[in-house]
């Protein structure tokens, strides 16, 4: 049977190309155990791929019937989220 403890996955300050394979492992594995978010806090800078990556992410959960979740996306991430127009993709999955 799943397990339903929800894991939190700690975003790191800069979501590159080169931090995006760790993320995306860690969201798997989470997302095929049970419900996850992620801490989103401490982002400065991310790419438009780390962005999509996270709806995608979303996507899987509701799939899976697992809850996910956005905490505390810093001031950087919800900017970016705005500049590319992907604010209805995040509404649901975003918490303050």
């Amino acid at each position: 049977m799943a397990r339903q403890t929800k894991q939190t996955i700690a975003l790191p300050a800069v979501i590159d190309l080169d931090a995006i394979d760790g993320i995306r492992d860690q969201l798997i594995d989470a997302l095929e155990e049970g419900p996850a978010s992620v801490d989103a806090g401490a982002v400065e800078r991310l790419s438009t791929n780390a962005l999509l990556l996270l709806v995608s992410a979303g996507e899987t959960a509701r799939r899976n019937q697992f809850e996910f979740a956005i905490e505390a996306p810093s001031a950087a991430m919800i900017a970016a989220i705005d500049r590319l127009g992907l604010r209805a993709q995040f509404s649901e999955m975003m918490t303050q």
